[in-house]
């Protein structure tokens, strides 16, 4: 066990209570929309893992809170999959599962909670394969119903609902790079260069498995080349992160043993768009000169 490792369960089990009372102090309120992000290591020994960390988020926004959190699809086709060899392509067009909402895993990579909140019963989960959220509580429905197809990180998607409602944004430990929500700012934003992708995946309609085809900004590979204004091992959105922050944006504090961030989902997003919209253009102006 490392230094940190033994420096974390020093501090003792982190408890369903203890979590209560730092996200209380953080400014988590009853009847809040919280988008969540976890890395649950870092907030020690969590007694009861996933599940004692819902259960707290849960009673501390109450019947009339909603969580949410993103979830993708760990096994959707990689959207290169049509210029695979032919009968690569035949055998994933006649035998690839369909999307199921209620089945189909969320994005391993997102760390535990996506996959253990989805699951949770009363929990909705929106209907798009590629870029599915859940949510959970009292505002669930009006969140995920009706996922856009095409633009589904843009107006009226789950994200833009999120900042309808006054809804805010959670960092559990989890770096700044995490923040879905400026894939929001990346769809509203006017900046040269803006790169979309094309894509199929297949999913239930009627209860049929059909193929239909997305259009989106590459929330893969990324919206903007970021490279001229970060460079090429900085994330853009920890640069936004860390300067939404270092401006007085939102409050930070511990729960449990990590450090943790609470934003308001439109003063980020607002702060997302002027980033890129003054800072992409500004590269593409630099690299015309």
């Amino acid at each position: 066990m490392d230094e940190l490792a033994l420096l974390k369960l020093s501090e003792g089990p982190v408890t369903r209570s203890r979590l209560v009372r730092d996200l209380s102090a953080l400014g988590l309120r009853a009847g809040d929309v919280v988008m969540f992000h976890t890395r649950l290591s870092a907030l020690g020994y969590v007694t009861g893992g996933s599940q004692t960390v819902i259960d707290a988020l849960r009673q501390v926004v109450g019947d009339q809170g909603t969580l949410m959190v993103t979830c993708g699809w760990n096994d959707a086709p990689p959207y290169e999959w049509t210029s695979w060899p032919r009968e690569w392509q035949d055998a994933i067009r006649a035998e690839h599962p369909a999307f199921d909402a209620g089945r189909s895993e969320a994005d391993h990579s997102y760390g535990r909670l996506p996959e253990a909140l989805r699951r949770t019963p009363g929990a909705v989960r929106s209907r798009h394969p590629d870029a599915s959220f859940a949510a959970l509580g009292a505002a669930a429905h009006r969140l995920m119903d009706d996922h856009p197809w095409d633009d589904p990180h843009g107006p009226d998607s789950p994200l833009a609902r999120l900042v309808q409602l006054g809804g805010k944004v959670l960092l559990l430990g989890a770096p700044l790079d995490s923040l879905t929500l400026l894939h929001h700012a990346e769809a509203l934003s006017d900046a040269p260069g803006k790169r979309f992708v094309d894509y199929e995946q297949p999913l239930l309609e009627a209860g049929e498995r059909v193929w239909r085809r997305f259009h989106d900004i590459d929330s893969s590979e990324g919206a903007y080349d970021y490279t001229p204004v970060v460079g090429g091992t900085v994330d853009a959105f920890e640069v936004i992160g860390r300067e939404f922050v270092a401006a007085g944006g939102g409050s930070q504090g511990r729960v449990g043993a990590a450090e943790s961030h609470l934003f308001d989902a439109r003063e980020l997003t607002e702060s997302g768009v002027r980033w890129i919209e003054e800072n992409v253009t500004g590269a593409e102006k630099a690299g015309r000169s």
